[in-house]
Parts: structure tokens; sequence; C-alpha cells
């Protein structure tokens, strides 16, 4: 693999190739990865596999009309012939307004903010090996357990290069592993299956894989003889293995795209008060470890930590350049792209910050509710706000988690429930998007 700085040389080259073969402006992204993934299931080997790859987007610009090309072959030949290809077919392309570079006034130029992402360390397959087996060990020796789906762990490294024409250059490289087991409790039409998973940028901050294992046992055990229930309006409590995903229905309604098509339901909301005035919403890209962190976003903009909801406030969409320029506003450094195509938007590592209560005062006035710990199917209507889920869980009775239900549907709408939403104290990073325990009591439950 590529070290940073050589792969930097290389998205340089490509530019400079383009400028000289007549492109107004121009700018690339570099991507390598590299991985080892290894498979147990029943206590045997059942996969190994190891994927190397590398790719290279080129966009260029002819005035008003860009295009896009990428290629997995480095050969200077082939690139030569893609920088050519993308310049015929940009002389072709209709005309876009809005398309461009990020502003050069506003390209980074300092030295990238340090984010420690990459731990150099490579352990081997029996390593790995050794991790996946413990992890579904742990899992099967769980009481209840039945059967495995596996427990599988995993180690990568990946390196990325962006160059503009007007200035910008930077790559960087991240490490990355992970370890998960997956088993199945109960017999016969009273099987259920659960899960646990830890992902980390550290190979020394990766959970103990009988840790993992251990989790994924007790909560596929825990789901075994769900009960039916009372359907109806009641408060609804997300386990933060799913409460994130309500943040990730935020960003898609304060993306910049989004607000130019006016596809939003929260199209109106600028400066205004969206979840109550405790609740505190912040992307943090320099963040040490962090699954996301970079220094610089994907048009060469320096990142930086941004309070979205401040006091309950939203104080800003998220925009790349394109739809700041349409909607007569400045890009926010979240631009987000892969080789192919134009940027879209992204964050970083995104949180709610924790609150006062923790998850057993949260619940202990509820007589009737619901404890969501698994959502299934995307019922969300990102114009209206209109929410129907899914979802699987446990009742809520008097204050208490109390028995399994499953194949249940949660409904409500965003903005209601943004509104109403309560964070727990219990706020822990372990993923890309995180929030507390959730609770909301503007939704309606329909059992199973």
């Amino acid at each position: 693999m590529l070290k940073p700085s050589e792969a930097q040389d290389r998205a340089d080259a490509l530019i400079s190739q383009a400028k000289k073969a007549g492109a107004d402006a121009a700018d690339t992204i570099y991507v390598c990865d590299a991985s080892t993934q290894v498979s147990m299931r029943l206590g045997n080997l059942e996969d190994v596999e190891r994927s190397e790859g590398e790719e290279i987007g080129l966009r260029v610009f002819v005035g008003k009309r860009s295009a896009t090309v990428s290629s997995s072959d480095m050969d200077p030949a082939i690139l030569s012939a893609l920088v050519g290809r993308a310049l015929d077919m940009a002389k072709e392309a209709p005309e876009d307004q809005y398309a461009g570079l990020a502003p050069e006034a506003l390209i980074m130029k300092s030295d990238p903010h340090p984010i420690d992402g990459d731990d150099d360390a490579d352990p081997s397959p029996e390593i790995l090996r050794e991790m996946a087996l413990k992890a579904e060990d742990a899992a099967r020796a769980v009481e209840g357990v039945t059967n495995s789906e596996g427990g599988g762990a995993s180690a990568g490294r990946s390196i990325v290069a962006l160059a503009t024409s007007h200035g910008f250059s930077g790559a960087y490289s991240t490490s990355g592993y992970s370890i998960s087991a997956s088993v199945i409790a109960g017999q016969g039409d009273g099987m259920e299956r659960d899960y646990a998973y830890h992902s980390a940028r550290h190979f020394e901050d990766l959970d103990a894989a009988e840790t993992i294992g251990k989790k994924a046992g007790e909560r596929a055990v825990s789901r075994l003889n769900p009960i039916e229930f009372k359907s109806g309006a009641m408060p609804v409590v997300y386990d933060p293995r799913v409460s994130n995903s309500l943040l990730g229905h935020f960003i898609g309604a304060i993306s910049g795209s989004s607000i130019a098509r006016k596809t939003s339901f929260l199209l109106d909301a600028l400066d205004t008060q969206v979840f109550d005035s405790a609740i505190n919403i912040i992307d943090c890209p320099h963040r040490k470890r962090g699954l996301r962190s970079k220094a610089f976003d994907g048009e060469g903009l320096p990142t930086a930590k941004t309070r979205l909801i401040d006091n309950g406030r939203l104080t800003q969409w998220i925009m790349e350049s394109a739809s700041a320029r349409q909607l007569g506003l400045q890009p926010t450094g979240h631009a987000s792209r892969g080789v192919g195509g134009s940027p879209g938007v992204g964050v970083t590592n995104l949180h709610m910050a924790a609150g006062s209560l923790t998850k057993a005062e949260l619940i202990q006035d509820i007589k009737h509710g619901v404890y969501i710990t698994e959502l299934i199917g995307m019922g969300v209507n990102g114009v209206t706000g209109d929410y129907s889920r899914g979802a699987g869980g446990f009742l809520i009775t008097d204050g208490e988690i109390g028995a399994p239900v499953s194949e249940i549907t949660i409904a409500g709408n965003l903005k209601d429930m943004f509104a109403s939403l309560v964070p727990a104290d219990d706020l822990d990073y372990r993923y890309a998007i995180n929030a507390p325990t959730l609770r909301t009591d503007s939704m309606t439950v329909a059992g199973g």
C-alpha cells in the first residue's frame, strides 16, 4: 500500500495532467483500501478474505460544464486516456450554474489537524481467527443459545488523497478493526436472533472478543418468548443501539441539497427551536481516534467542530459548494465524496450530548410503553417527517423493562418526536453517530 505522501503525489499528478489538457478546473480523489476478514462458525473456520484495491476519480470543469470519470488501473497510459475522456464528456454535458470547485479563499491552507486515526498495527490472520473464535465461543456459552451465525474479526487500512486545481493537496491514512458475533436462541418457531459488534480505529481500543460474544448471546436469549400487548399512544424509549438513527434523519433533513430542492420537513426551521432547549447536537471531526475523523472535507475545506443544535435551536444547514451556491450561502466543510460523481454532504463524529437523567429515571414514570432495541425497514418520509418503522424490544410496565415484544410498528412525525425527545446520561462513543437512550412521548405503537 502507498504511503499518504505517495497517494498525494498521485492525485497531484492527475490534476497537473488535467490542467495541461485544457480543463478550466479539476479535482481528484484517490482511495486505497486493504483489509483482512476472518469468519468462524460453530467453532470452525468458515472464511478468510483478503481484499486490496485502489481507485482514482477525476472531475473536470469546462466552463460550467463538468464530468467525472474514475479508474482502478493506475497505468500512466490509462490515466492519460482518462483525462481526455473526462474533457470530452464535460464538453457535451449540460451547463450547471452552481457547478465548480469550493471557493479558493476557503480551502485549507494550514497543516492538517492531527486525528490519530492510524495505529500502524497489522494483526495477523491467526490473531483475527482467535478473536473471532473467542467471540463465538462466548456467545454460544450463554445458556439458551442454540445455534450460531458466526463470529468475525477484521483489520484494515485506508489511504485517501485529495487535490484540486486551485491549490489544495492533502492526504491521510486510517486503520480500522472490528469484532462481531451473531447467534440464535430457542427452538423451532420460537427462535430469536441477535448480535453484538464493536469497531475502533486503534486495535488496542477494541472491546474484548469475549465481551462482544457474551453480549450477543445475552441479547438473543433476552428476546425469547415475546408477548402481545395493548396498542395505542404511549412513550417510546430508544436504546443507544438505535437512538442514533434519529440523528441520521435529522442530518438528512438539514443537508443543503434537501433544502435547495425544498424536500425537507425542516425547510423553514433554521434558527428556530427544533428540539427541547436542553438538547445539543455536535459534529466533532477532530476527535482523536474517531471513526470518521478527518482534517479536511471532500472539497479541501478545513473541518471544524460544529454545534448544529444549540440548546434546541437549529444553527445551520450542512452544505457542499454546489448547494451553498444555490442557497446563496457558504459551504460548511461537510462535503463528502467517493471516486464517482459530485460531492454530497455528510457528518463526521456526530453526537447528541448526554442528558441529566439516568436510564432508570428516564423510564420510572412510564406505566405502559416500549423500549426499542431493533428497527426494521425505512418508512420515513423526508418531506413531511412522517415516521413509521417496524421494531422490536421490550415492554415497559410501571417503570420497569420487562418482557420482549416483536413485530411491532412505531409511528409518529419527526417534528413532534424531535420536540419531545429527552436524553438519558448514558452517552457512549461507540459508533460514528452516537446518542444516549432517548425517550419520546409523541408516538403510536401497534402490537404484533
